[in-house]
């Protein structure tokens, strides 16, 4: 049997000990910093025009822009509830306060960050699934390799919206 330690068990029946607590909250600044680096970008490059849904799609489709959404709310739910649960589990950032809200508040923002984080695993698994379809292999190529047909581009979006960055 393992020896008895303070740091929080993952895994405790096979003896695998793993202080968590720091790298989530790390990981969890680590995402809000990528997140705003990226609403900075989108706001000073592409403007916020490339949201809207046209019938035929510039740069982005009506699938790509709904799962966009979809992790724009698990994303934005994952570091709202996070930073909350920051202050009950006590960080450098914050002192440990667990009594700041009622206790089923608390089950309720857990709630949301468990949410969040299975929505967020689908999420991937979706992107997997329907980026190895033969018919969707060229956004597969575009994620890993940067670049799309002239083909496949005419076939599948409007080049002069691309142009514009729509």
């Amino acid at each position: 049997m393992a020896a008895e330690t303070d740091a929080p068990v993952l895994l405790p029946i096979v003896g695998i000990k793993f202080d968590w607590l720091d790298l989530r909250w790390i990981s969890g600044l680590l995402l809000t910093a990528a997140v705003l680096l990226h609403v900075l970008r989108v706001l000073t490059v592409q403007g916020l025009r490339a949201i809207h849904l046209p019938a035929r799609p510039g740069k982005y489709s009506l699938q790509q822009k709904l799962i966009h959404l979809a992790w724009s709310v698990a994303v934005l739910v994952g570091i709202g509830t996070g930073i909350v649960l920051m202050i009950k589990a006590g960080t450098p950032l914050f002192p440990r306060n667990p009594y700041l809200l009622s206790l089923s508040t608390w089950g309720t923002l857990t709630a949301l960050q468990d949410a969040s984080a299975l929505l967020s695993v689908f999420l991937i698994l979706v992107q997997i699934y329907f980026g190895l379809l033969p018919e969707k292999r060229m956004y597969l190529r575009t994620m890993t390799r940067g670049w799309i047909t002239r083909a496949e581009l005419a076939e599948n979006h409007d080049p002069e919206r691309v142009a514009r960055g729509e």
